[in-house]
């Protein structure tokens, strides 16, 4: 049997456990989706249906727990980036965005490049890791300092009298 024609068999199911880890019914979706577009592009998936079901069930769980991962990351950036405002005084906006852009410019090349493609681009972890050719785990561990490198900067960045004492 054609591998989409096992998918399809197998699509209820699929869509029954994506049901069952999910918070929502899109995000359970989407899940289906992306899982279900990982084994057409697969190099390799099982060939037998016994083999492709708790194949699909793995990719299904693998990538719902990078999105929860990715979340959590995203949620911890967003709080040091706030935490980061609320211990300066208010900036104008245009201010913010001058600091941020030369905290961004000090970035080397390749913290600059994953920041671009997740945060900027809004590629996924997968998808920036296949524009650099690098596995995904090494792009989430390059995204994580990249982000934590800006905020470095952005923190030694401030001027003086906001908030530091001038040396």
């Amino acid at each position: 049997m054609q591998l989409h024609r096992q998918i399809e068999v197998l699509f209820p199911e699929l869509r029954a456990y994506a049901g069952a880890i999910c918070d929502a019914r899109h995000e359970a979706q989407d899940l289906v989706q992306d899982a279900v577009e990982r084994a057409m592009r697969a190099k390799a998936p099982p060939r037998r249906i016994d083999e492709l079901r708790p194949w699909l069930f793995r990719v299904l769980r693998h990538l719902h727990y990078d999105e929860l991962r990715k979340r959590r990351v995203r949620r911890e950036y967003s709080e040091g980036e706030r935490r980061l405002l609320n211990e300066t005084p208010q900036m104008g906006g245009t201010e913010r965005v001058v600091l941020t852009r030369m905290a961004y410019a000090k970035l080397p090349p390749a913290c600059r490049e994953v920041l671009f493609l997740v945060d900027i681009m809004g590629l996924k972890y997968r998808e920036a890791a296949e524009v650099m050719d690098i596995p995904v785990g090494t792009a989430m561990s390059r995204l994580s300092r990249a982000r934590r490198h800006m905020l470095d900067l952005l923190g030694r960045d401030r001027p003086h009298g906001a908030g530091e004492p001038s040396g």
